[in-house]
């Protein structure tokens, strides 16, 4: 039974250091505090824009579907109230969350690592231009040392190649 412990604990340790569940880990944290941001802008500075032209808080727009709409003497609601008011301000705070995460998060990361591939593209580039002016030179000598084979003897008369060592002449002497 230990080893069957140890094995669903070292399973467990894999599963949590796997990365792709910590960065979904670190997502929810800074999510959960950038949805305070955003929520605090929507409250502090849309509300209000909004307020301007009706009440500052959304959440009481509503339509009465069928009277009487409001709250009886017990507290409890009567009639049937739309809160559209209240799927509007949701749907800003979407707006405005989405907006903020694509503009001062994803467009610039996606610039960022444009740039870094750009980049890498150019290294790379550069390194293939060596490689292949390298490649051309190695067939330059290649078609230069078959040429001088065929022709019976090297291009500059000194002697060497077809079979002689440095320093024999064409007799084999020294």
């Amino acid at each position: 039974m230990s080893k069957q412990k140890d094995s669903v604990l070292a399973g467990f340790k894999a599963f949590l250091m796997r990365g792709n569940v910590i960065d979904l880990a670190v997502a929810v944290v800074i999510g959960a505090a950038f949805t305070n941001i955003v929520n605090s802008v929507v409250k502090g500075i849309i509300g209000p824009l909004v307020g301007a032209v009706g009440t500052k808080n959304l959440d009481v727009y509503s339509s009465c579907l069928k009277d009487p709409c409001g709250i009886n003497a017990k507290g409890e609601p009567t009639g049937v109230n739309i809160l559209w008011g209240s799927v509007l301000n949701a749907t800003l705070t979407f707006v405005i969350t989405a907006a903020v995460v694509y503009f001062l998060m994803v467009l610039p990361m996606a610039k960022y690592l444009a740039r870094q591939e750009q980049r890498r593209k150019a290294r790379e580039g550069v390194q293939e231009t060596m490689e292949i002016t390298e490649l051309e030179v190695l067939k330059e000598i290649r078609d230069t040392l078959v040429a001088q084979r065929v022709h019976g003897g090297p291009a500059n008369g000194h002697g060497y190649g077809q079979g002689q060592g440095q320093g024999q002449g064409r007799d084999g002497a020294f």
